[in-house]
């Protein structure tokens, strides 16, 4: 989700989204390069949402932590010293506070070995991509789902879509890709994942230090227990799974009560529907069409969510849009590997706008999928009920 602003590595957010998938983690944001967090798949069980957010959600500050130096699994560590430094003369942090709380956090092996085998291995992606991709979200679980928690905080949802301009059912898509609604929302101590990968995964700690650092000044500005919140193996936390400095810069308080409480819909909801404000979301503007293809012209172009053509250009390729498409330059090219072949479709900028939440094609394309199919059953709904 986004929060920092996210990852800076895609591969490491695709991993990240994998092991999710397979319910490693409970829990972005599938996370990449400038999203909040990790991304969440069906889980295997499926307990009630509330229960879940409560046992995850921050804990009041009510412990003065204080040591004279660092003990524990990180006791002696160069690295854990310098961080210490960095934290108390930027942020006015305490060494005998920094100490309490870093001689609390505990190293994660499993978190570290996880990495290791979702880290890509060279191997030529399989056919089907998406299709495989798409049966983990766009299910009838996710549908019915997304219809219950739009039905139960409507108000918030109709609110965050009159002042950020975001649709609904996208604010939704959003909260049950990333954790199904909250039941996914995570079950590691944040302090733990972060402290885990900041000081023994080399490869990232740069961004893994730099969100300890947001998670600790986040936790001080909120006045929460900094060994009280839970998350993903990464880091990510509540419904829209946001990384702390996606918290920092993104997080509002909905609901006013004098909290940023992402563990709490109302929150989660004002959270997201401001990301993608902030992203540059266009409202009342389309996302996505479908587009059909002939002949073998159409692989000549290259795909993705980051490219931009013109509707000559597309056309010159032998691509077409399936229906009326806006007529503007810059459209992407998505082509999507499915069972039966590539499928091809043409993304606007608000599609691009979910790629800024995750790096990947196949990650907005199941938040748009999911959304429509939640808003016409949702719809559906409402017709039956009147």
């Amino acid at each position: 989700m986004t929060v920092g602003r996210g990852f800076t590595d895609i591969a490491i957010g695709t991993a990240l989204a994998l092991a999710v998938l397979s319910g490693c983690a409970s829990q972005p944001v599938g996370s990449s390069a400038s999203d909040p967090g990790t991304g969440s798949a069906t889980p295997t069980a499926t307990p009630k949402s509330k229960q879940t957010r409560q046992a995850a959600r921050p804990q009041p500050a009510t412990r003065d932590y204080r040591a004279a130096v660092v003990t524990g699994d990180f006791a002696g560590d160069p690295d854990v010293d310098r961080f210490v430094g960095r934290m108390t003369t930027t942020h006015g942090f305490s060494r005998e506070y920094l100490a309490g709380v870093l001689s609390q956090a505990e190293r994660k092996q499993w978190i570290l070995d996880q990495l290791d085998r979702e880290r890509p291995t060279g191997a030529l992606p399989r056919p089907g991509g998406w299709s495989r991709y798409r049966e983990k979200f766009v299910t009838d679980r996710h549908i019915s789902g997304g219809v219950e928690f739009w039905r139960e905080n409507a108000r918030e949802l109709d609110r965050a879509s009159r002042q950020y301009g975001v649709p609904p059912e996208y604010i939704v898509g959003i909260i049950g890709v990333e954790t199904y609604y909250g039941r996914n929302v995570g079950t590691f101590r944040v302090i733990d994942a972060l402290s885990t990968l900041a000081f023994e995964y080399p490869r990232r700690a740069d961004y893994f230090s730099g969100e300890l650092e947001n998670f600790l000044v986040m936790t001080r500005d909120e006045r929460v227990d900094p060994l009280s919140p839970k998350g993903s193996y990464a880091g990510a936390m509540g419904l829209g799974q946001f990384m702390p400095s996606s918290f920092l810069s993104w997080a509002v308080d909905f609901d006013g009560d004098g909290h940023k409480d992402l563990w709490e819909p109302a929150d989660a909801i004002g959270s997201v529907a401001n990301y993608f404000k902030a992203h540059g979301w266009h409202s009342g503007q389309p996302v996505v069409t479908a587009a059909a293809a002939t002949g073998g012209r159409a692989r000549m172009l290259d795909a993705g969510f980051d490219t931009s053509y013109s509707l000559s250009m597309l056309a010159s390729h032998d691509i077409r849009p399936a229906s009326q498409a806006a007529q503007r330059d810059e459209l992407r090219l998505l082509r999507l590997s499915t069972y039966s072949g590539d499928e091809y479709w043409l993304g606007y900028h608000n599609f691009y706008v979910i790629t800024r939440y995750n790096h990947s094609t196949n990650y907005a394309m199941a938040v748009h999928q999911l959304a429509q199919a939640i808003k016409q059953r949702y719809g559906a709904m409402m017709v039956a009920q009147r």
